[in-house]
């Protein structure tokens, strides 16, 4: 495979936020290039989502079926496809091209509910086909650094965890007044059961699961829709207990004015603690017991090869949210090179983003009750 890999898109047409990130990832490192897209729910608009691209005219498919079994038949055809639909449409789109041969790079998360999940992941067990989640938090470079040292042994024994996602752009009913992010993703035909939970909590579930390393095996949660109508929570408090007695709690709002996109994780030891916020993205807290606290750099002193592999630039310059993403897409080109891709989140991280999200969603429904996982 000389040259970048091609990559095809479902979603992501003209007014799609995410669509417009993927691309811009996954050409940051020149792995890949953009060659065709079922870019819209339209003919019409797929086809004109597809000029803007600069796609060509054969390239650009009315549905994701037609275009798996076309680029599957290509001599040139796509090395991957990217799913950055919304969520109902996952499970459908992401099935077509496992099973046409086609490695899957898809948004989070993995379905809108757990038979679909389990489904979808017995798809790409059965295929041998590579599927990628982009859980995007994990390629930042100093979350890797928090995995190293907690890995490593750094701080002991895991006794607490704290992670927060709070934001404020659902404040108000802003589905009603046609904002097209909003509607879909307070609606549960295209959601599924979860509302801020699934959409930004299973973001900080998955931060956790990676930087640890540890599975919940209970939890306790509590949603709240506090916008009039909204059908789908937009706060939610959780309780968790993992792995080894690890305590945590989870917070995932947004209706916080004031707060545009404060995730912050919190990794307590009996040996020291870690902190890391992706306001300061570029920056690690670590404080050893009985020591003073110290700041670890991105690039700087301290910093270990996982931070270093997922690094660009020299210290001091700042790499951000698209960096961070562009990893993920770096590393699912080695991995459908024939390289191996150990941090890449997989099919099972996206099954047990939904197990997360059906147990909050249950647990709430009964007052708080402990569900297991």
């Amino acid at each position: 495979m000389a040259g970048p890999l091609k990559l095809g898109m479902v979603g992501g047409g003209q007014g799609a936020f995410i669509g417009a990130v993927h691309r811009m990832a996954a050409r940051l490192d020149g792995h890949w290039t953009i060659v065709a897209g079922a870019l819209a729910s339209t003919p019409e608009r797929a086809l004109a989502s597809a000029q803007e691209l600069g796609l060509a005219a054969d390239r650009s498919y009315a549905d994701f079926t037609a275009m798996a079994a076309a680029e599957a038949a290509r001599e040139d055809g796509i090395d991957a496809v990217s799913i950055v639909t919304p969520n109902h449409v996952h499970f459908p789109a992401a099935k077509a091209f496992l099973e046409a041969g086609i490695p899957v790079i898809c948004d989070k998360p993995l379905t809108g509910n757990g038979a679909d999940a389990r489904a979808l992941a017995d798809v790409a067990s059965r295929t041998g086909t590579a599927f990628v989640l982009t859980h995007n938090y994990t390629g930042y470079p100093m979350v890797r650094q928090a995995r190293e040292m907690i890995e490593r042994g750094d701080l002991g024994e895991l006794r607490l965890v704290h992670v927060e996602y709070v934001q404020d752009w659902l404040s108000e009913d802003v589905e009603s007044e046609g904002v097209k992010q909003a509607a879909w993703r307070t609606d549960p035909a295209r959601s599924g059961a979860g509302g801020a939970i699934g959409d930004i909590g299973s973001h900080a579930f998955n931060l956790v699961s990676f930087t640890t390393q540890k599975q919940v095996e209970r939890l306790s949660a509590q949603l709240h829709s506090f916008v009039d109508g909204r059908r789908l929570d937009d706060n939610a408090h959780v309780m968790l207990d993992y792995s080894g007695g690890t305590k945590g709690v989870l917070l995932a709002t947004q209706v916080a004015p004031g707060y545009e996109n404060e995730l912050r994780l919190r990794v307590s030891g009996t040996k020291g603690s870690i902190e890391w916020n992706q306001s300061s993205a570029n920056m690690l807290r670590f404080a050893a017991l009985g020591e003073m606290p110290q700041i670890i750099t991105r690039g700087g002193a301290g910093a270990g090869e996982m931070a270093a592999a997922a690094s660009r630039i020299p210290g001091g310059h700042p790499e951000g949210y698209l960096e961070a993403f562009a990893t993920l897409y770096s590393e699912a080109a080695t991995l459908i090179r024939g390289g191996s891709a150990p941090l890449l989140p997989t099919v099972q991280d996206g099954v047990d983003g939904v197990r997360f999200i059906e147990a909050c969603v249950a647990s709430s429904k009964e007052d708080g009750a402990w569900r297991t996982l």
